[in-house]
């Protein structure tokens, strides 16, 4: 986290309990608390009647079960997935199970780069390469129900497949992990690209949305603000990286510390891969540079 973000960090729902946050909005927050995940993983419900449930979050039956019961007597048209991450969209396939619904949204896993030579997979376990959607949405396509539309947003970084979805009728955005209020977005290759996820911010901002519902966390209630600080945000990293290669710091295990002082150890690891993230796309850029493809335990220097 940093200072120069306005985190919202008030934001303690109960558990697998449904709680209307608009109209058309219902939300219910899984019971999955971590480092990475906040208070856990919010699902939502879209529509009053006929319904779309939007990322089931992980194959727990505690939280599927309370989703089915938020929604008994309504019809659940869609299920709705914004990327394959673990806590987002193995429940899905249970929803479906008992519903019948369609599962729609993002396509299957897949990495944002192919992976060096030797290297692993940095975000192993992760990714759930499960996920085989009945229907993939891209950029622009949309599903309908009474009174509500929702608008696929193509925002890779995150991960490749990341989308989020616009619901006009309100104004708002439900941006996933794409932009959260509680901390800024872990964004580690392969599966993630620091290159694709700004440009997806910048995307962003060119949008109208008033109001966004994230994966993790309460609303973005000022997302023009909120975008820029976090493209900020990043910049001041991506300088702060500059400024260690130009001291003589070759590797990612040496720059870490120096830029983030304060980081809870359990923690470090995402710190490592948003770090590499950024070495990656400085890399792209020219700005930096480094023997064959970038790599996590790779050294570097400036250009």
């Amino acid at each position: 986290m940093s200072s120069d973000l306005d985190f919202d960090l008030d934001f303690s729902p109960a558990p697998d309990r449904a709680v209307a946050v608009s109209p058309l909005v219902r939300r219910i927050v899984a019971a999955n608390p971590s480092p990475f995940t906040f208070t856990g993983t919010c699902s939502y419900i879209v529509g009053r009647g006929t319904v779309a449930l939007i990322d089931p979050g992980p194959a727990r039956p505690e939280h599927v079960e309370a989703l089915l019961r938020a929604v008994s007597g309504e019809t659940v048209s869609h299920i709705v997935v914004t990327h394959t991450h673990m806590d987002h969209s193995p429940g899905a396939r249970l929803v479906r199970e008992a519903t019948g619904a369609p599962i729609v949204g993002c396509g299957p896993h897949f990495a944002s780069r192919p992976l060096a030579d030797g290297e692993a997979n940095t975000m192993e376990g992760s990714g759930d390469r499960d996920h085989a959607p009945d229907l993939q949405m891209r950029d622009g396509d949309a599903i309908t129900g009474p009174g509500w539309t929702l608008e696929a947003v193509a925002t890779p970084g995150h991960t490749a497949n990341h989308l989020a979805f616009a619901l006009p009728e309100e104004e708002s955005l439900f941006s996933a992990d794409h932009v959260m209020a509680w901390s800024t977005t872990i964004v580690g290759p392969p599966d993630g690209s620091m290159t694709d996820f700004m440009a997806s911010l910048e995307k962003l901002r060119a949008r109208s949305e008033r109001l966004y519902w994230p994966g993790h966390g309460g609303p973005v209630r000022d997302p023009q603000r909120y975008l820029r600080a976090l493209i900020g945000h990043r910049r001041a990293r991506e300088a702060s990286i500059l400024t260690r290669l130009r001291a003589g710091d070759r590797r990612i295990g040496e720059i870490v510390p120096a830029i983030y002082p304060t980081l809870k150890p359990q923690l470090l690891r995402a710190a490592a891969l948003s770090t590499f993230a950024h070495l990656e796309d400085l890399v792209g850029r020219g700005l930096a540079v480094t023997d064959g493809a970038p790599r996590l335990e790779g050294e570097y220097r400036l250009a």
